[in-house]
């Protein structure tokens, strides 16, 4: 048996209300899913996707019931994969476990190893769910400014959404690698000093871009990595120099885009979409050899808290009321 968190949804005596039940309980081998390798999970995290899965939110939840979790994290139980090995501690991010698939909010789960990556030398499995994929999204964000020719020496670059996880990590990887940053957040008074211990230059209110703006705007930033979508990015997108690079990986604002042509072709401004559910292990391990490389996984466990698989719903709800910030472990 595997105890697992199930999300589900039961109509209630109307037939017109969507009633969203969350309860740990005692499940069988039909909560394993397909793959071949069996990881005993020991470690997930607590990210956005997460927290909407968890109030049954159908953008992410795509089946009922559900067990969430975009991160499994543990060793290998069984494996018919070549280069795996039992006890080999492992991690899978996204790949459609804890949306279209039950996830790693459970003991046990069979997922499917083209997308599994070895653990990093000397990381723990601690390490491994502090960087979640919201870690390895702002690996990917960062990867995809370098791949486009962004240079720390070309100028700021723009983090939205700095506060959560993926801007967390970003500002980290960024600072790291030379790059000068400008983090936006909607918590200024509360955590600006926060956000320049994690390398930000300077910080703005994030009111400065969630409003319609100019289709063209000050050329201000080399670059921009975005978690919020929306007005936001569109403002982003008419904020960056000659050549610059964005990268969208968020829709917290919102799920539109409303722009226009002009900073493409008046700047050459490139939008990059970083997609980390279903990126390929080539990709993935280049994210989590930047990671080994530059992120500082002390100063990452500063920002991280955890809790118990029996805390995490309400810890989703502190992280959509703005209670959270930094990383959020879920121990299993």
């Amino acid at each position: 048996m595997t105890r697992a968190l199930i999300v589900d949804k039961k109509t209630d005596e109307t037939g017109t209300n969507d009633a969203v039940t969350v309860e740990i309980r005692s499940v069988g081998e039909e909560y394993l899913g397909d793959g071949d390798t069996i990881i005993a999970v020991s470690h997930s995290a607590l990210n956005y996707k997460d927290a909407m899965a968890l109030e049954g939110n159908k953008g992410v939840a795509r089946t009922f019931p559900l067990v969430p979790g975009i991160d499994a994290i543990g060793t290998i139980e069984s494996t018919t994969a070549d280069g795996f090995s039992e006890d080999d501690l492992v991690v899978l991010n996204g790949a459609g476990i804890g949306e279209f698939r039950h996830g790693g909010y459970q003991d046990r789960v069979r997922v499917d190893s083209s997308s599994l990556i070895a653990a990093p030398e000397g990381w723990t499995a601690e390490d491994l769910a502090a960087v979640g994929t919201a870690g390895y999204t702002a690996a990917l964000s960062v990867l995809g400014l370098q791949d486009q020719g962004v240079k720390p020496e070309d100028g700021e670059i723009l983090v939205t959404g700095a506060t959560g996880g993926v801007g967390s990590v970003t500002l980290m990887l960024l600072k790291k690698l030379g790059y000068s940053t400008v983090a936006s957040t909607g918590r200024k008074a509360e955590l600006e000093d926060y956000l320049i211990g994690l390398g930000a230059g300077r910080v703005i209110d994030r009111a400065e871009l969630s409003e319609k703006g100019k289709p063209l705007q000050k050329a201000t930033y080399a670059g921009a990595i975005d978690c919020v979508g929306s007005t936001t990015l569109a403002n982003a997108l008419a904020q960056v120099t000659w050549g610059g690079t964005v990268t969208a990986c968020g829709l917290a604002q919102g799920a539109d885009l409303k722009t226009t042509v002009l900073p493409f072709i008046l700047r050459g401004v490139k939008l990059v979409g970083i997609n980390s559910v279903d990126a390929p292990r080539e990709l993935r391990q280049r994210a989590y050899d930047l990671l080994a490389e530059h992120l500082d996984l002390a100063a990452l466990h500063e920002l991280t808290q955890t809790v118990t698989l029996d805390e995490v719903a309400e810890a989703g709800k502190s992280l959509f009321a703005g209670g959270i910030h930094g990383r959020t472990i879920v121990q299993l």
